[in-house]
């Protein structure tokens, strides 16, 4: 897998991660409407939905690229903020999860990209059933290995918790603010 482009300009990159059903692509586009900037859609649900058979693991490193090919794209397209809907790191823990082992070109993406902030959305919403989703009943197991990996990472990280969208939302709003500051 190649490395992905650097952009040039300053942007700053926060990335929704967590497990399924936890509202990441709805934070996801209401963070990018707020900020007035752009938004990179999970990548494996379009790959996903695409395919006529089930995921494999040769398929990760495809779906690896694709988000990588997204980021690089919307990031040339972001008003000074990017905020991606995941990153590497969900395809490192499913990978790790369902076939025990990771592709190193996977992992050494992942110590090559910079980000500046991860929201961590929590388990705290009902789950909402979707053909792609895999565990309903593993979300609070899932949200301890992302907590984990992030911890891993040196970047800041927050919990987006709440039971409704306008409470993580505004938690969301708040935190960029504060660790990444206003955008305008």
């Amino acid at each position: 897998m190649e490395k992905s482009i650097t952009d040039s300009r300053t942007i700053k990159k926060v990335v929704i991660i967590g497990p399924e059903s936890t509202g990441k692509s709805t934070l996801s586009s209401e963070l990018a409407k707020h900020y007035n900037t752009t938004w990179v859609k999970e990548y494996a649900r379009e790959f996903i939905e695409n395919l006529n058979r089930p995921y494999e693991e040769y398929d990760l490193l495809d779906i690896a690229k694709g988000q990588l090919q997204a980021e690089d794209f919307e990031a040339q397209q972001a008003n000074k903020l990017l905020i991606c809907d995941t990153n590497l790191i969900t395809i490192k823990v499913w990978s790790e999860y369902k076939y025990k082992t990771c592709h190193s070109e996977i992992l050494e993406n992942i110590n090559s990209k910079k980000y500046d902030l991860y929201l961590l959305t929590n388990v705290d919403i009902p789950w909402i059933e979707d053909p792609q989703r895999e565990h309903p009943n593993m979300r609070k197991f899932f949200y301890n290995i992302y907590k984990r990996e992030l911890e891993k990472t040196g970047v800041p990280w927050v919990d987006i918790n709440g039971e409704n969208n306008i409470d993580r939302l505004n938690k969301a709003i708040k935190n960029i603010d504060k660790i990444i500051g206003v955008l305008s």
